[in-house]
Formats: structure tokens, sequence, C-alpha cells
């Protein structure tokens, strides 16, 4: 006779409660998804702040345009900058290479009379090459990325003094203008190609073979190596991205603006680092990720916008920045930290 006692009906019928999480699961899960969505409610807490402080002009959709519409350059350079740092590199040369990009298309097509394509390939081509000459230095001679593209930043900076001889540049052709002034649903076309960039980059980061090899190429390099991954090549493409994405923000931002002042390049290089750092800390803590980087450049805009609308403007947005992005890396360091210390 068998020992095993049969279940009764009554207890094939009753239902199995789920355990009930202690009051220190609890806080843990809290305090995860505040970490993982931390940004986007300080996103949404710094939005209702300034709709109180002014209710008649903020709160509408005029300042939703001017948000998500005026913008989109530094969308742009933030993820072409989240590239090179992905794989653990930092490229100052970045905001440079906008401000030469945009320079670069107007002096060719405005003042040389180039075709709209052919110097948007030709500003695209030269981008491209300077990402191979950071890359080159840096991943294959030896020398840190951030002395690398220090240089190569004030190089780019003197190229374009030189090409606009110093000066604001006009004479764009008006198709291309008319072009990336091109409106759909209150947004211009930047806007949407930002957009698709954005999930462009998520995409590979998070749910390809390449996204998961630059992620163990920032961790430990010299393991990732070991493991037979080609790391200097994955090091060379995150720079080489970088340069080309920065290249084509230029030229959204001289085809908005209808001309080149070649100082604009330098105004983006902090607002990207603050954002991509910010970005880390958010949705994916402790990497350097599309969505979060999103949801980090308009919170930024927004603060920004707000300050300006309160009517300070010049030094307030210098703090914002710089402010953001000292705690942003720091944030980004102790999540860092405090995975290691999980593993």
């Amino acid at each position: 006779m068998s020992t095993i006692n049969e279940p009764t009906s009554a207890q094939e019928a009753a239902p199995i409660k789920p355990r009930e999480r202690t009051r220190g699961e609890s806080i843990a899960l809290i305090t995860g998804r505040l970490e993982r969505y931390g940004v986007l409610f300080a996103w949404i807490a710094v939005a209702l702040l300034f709709s109180v402080l002014l209710p008649k002009t903020f709160p509408n959709p005029s300042t939703l345009r001017l948000i998500f519409g005026t913008q989109t350059v530094i969308l742009f350079a933030t993820i072409g900058l989240m590239f090179s740092l992905a794989v653990g590199e930092f490229d100052l040369s970045m905001g440079s290479m906008v401000g030469f990009g945009g320079s670069m298309l107007v002096v060719l097509n405005g003042t040389h009379h180039w075709p709209a394509w052919a110097a948007v390939a030709m500003t695209l081509t030269i981008s491209f090459l300077f990402g191979c000459i950071n890359a080159f230095l840096a991943v294959y001679i030896g020398v840190q990325s951030i002395i690398i593209t220090l240089g190569t930043g004030t190089l780019l900076t003197g190229l374009t003094l030189a090409v606009t001889g110093s000066h604001v540049v006009t004479g764009m052709s008006s198709s291309l203008v008319n072009l990336i002034s091109f409106q759909f649903l209150g947004l211009p076309l930047p806007f949407y190609l930002a957009l698709l960039l954005t999930v462009v980059a998520w995409f590979i980061l998070q749910h390809t073979p390449l996204g998961r090899r630059m992620i163990f190429v920032q961790e430990n390099r010299e393991v990732a190596r070991l493991a037979g991954l080609k790391v200097k090549k994955i090091r060379a493409g995150g720079l080489i991205a970088t340069s080309t994405i920065a290249g084509f923000a230029g030229i959204i931002l001289a085809g908005t603006n209808g001309a080149a002042n070649p100082q604009s390049g330098s105004y983006y290089l902090l607002p990207a680092f603050a954002a991509a750092f910010l970005g880390s800390t958010a949705i994916i803590p402790g990497r350097f990720n599309a969505i979060g980087t999103f949801v980090a450049v308009y919170f930024l805009v927004t603060g920004i916008t707000g300050l300006q609308y309160l009517g300070y403007a010049g030094w307030p947005e210098q703090v914002f920045y710089g402010g953001s992005l000292v705690i942003a890396v720091s944030i980004s360091h102790l999540v860092g930290r405090h995975q290691v210390k999980g593993n």
C-alpha cells in the first residue's frame, strides 16, 4: 500500500497564496524603481513646477513645440557622444565638430555654390575622417582619447574660423533650408530624425550582439580581449560614430538657422556630456542607454526653457548644465560601485 497521502478535492481547489513581500523587499523595490525612473520623475516635477510658477505661459502647446522642436541638435550630439562613451572613450572634439559641420556645409553650399547633396556628403565625409583620426591615434597608437580629442577639437575650432573668416556665414540654398524646416504635427523634421536615431541606438545597444560587446568592452577591455572580442575595432567604431553624428548635427543646426556661426559648436559640449551621464543613471542605471539619454536631454532642456521664461538667461544656464554634469557623474559612479559590490 502506498504511504503517500492523496490530496483531497478541497486541497486541490485551494489557491496557492503568493508570498507577501517583506518590508526590506518592498523598500528595495521602491528604491530600484526610483533609481531607474528618477530622471523621468524629475522631468515631470520640473515641468509641473514651472507650470505652477508660470501658469499663463509655460503649460501650453507653444512651449512643447519650443522644447521638442528647437533643441534637436543637442539630442543628435548626445546620442552620438553616447556611442563613444559606451565603449569607454571620451570625445571632447564633439562640440567643435558640430560647429565645423554646420560651417562647412554653409561655406560649400552658400559661398562656393556646391549642390546641397554634394555639400552634405562632403561634410559627413570630413566628419567621418576626423573620427578615423581620433580612433587611429587613441586606439591604435594608444594615446588617451581625452587628450587626442582635446587637440583635434582645438584644431577643428581653428579650421572653422579659417573657412568662415571668423564671421557668420549665410547663403544656404532655400531648398535645403525648407527641407530641414519642414514640419509635421507642429514639429520640424529634425525632431523625427533624432527620434529615429534614438530608436536605432536603443536597438543596437540593447538588442544586438554588437551592443552587448560594447558593454563588455566598457566594463573591462582586457577581459573582453581575452574573450576573443575585437576590442580595438569596437572602440574605434564608437569614436567614428560620435564624430560622424556630430557632423550631421552641425548640418541640422545650419539648416535650422539658415546660417552658420563659427562660435556655436562649443555650446554643445557641456550639455551633451551632462545629458549622456545623466541618462546613464536612468532606465538602465550604470549604462549609457538611448532611452535614458532621451529623457535626460529633455529634462535639461525643460529646465533651461523654464529658467528663460522666468527671465534668467546666461549664467543660470551654465550653472544648470554644469551642476547637472557634476551630479550625474557622481550618481553614475555611485551606481557603478553599488553594482560591483552587489556582484
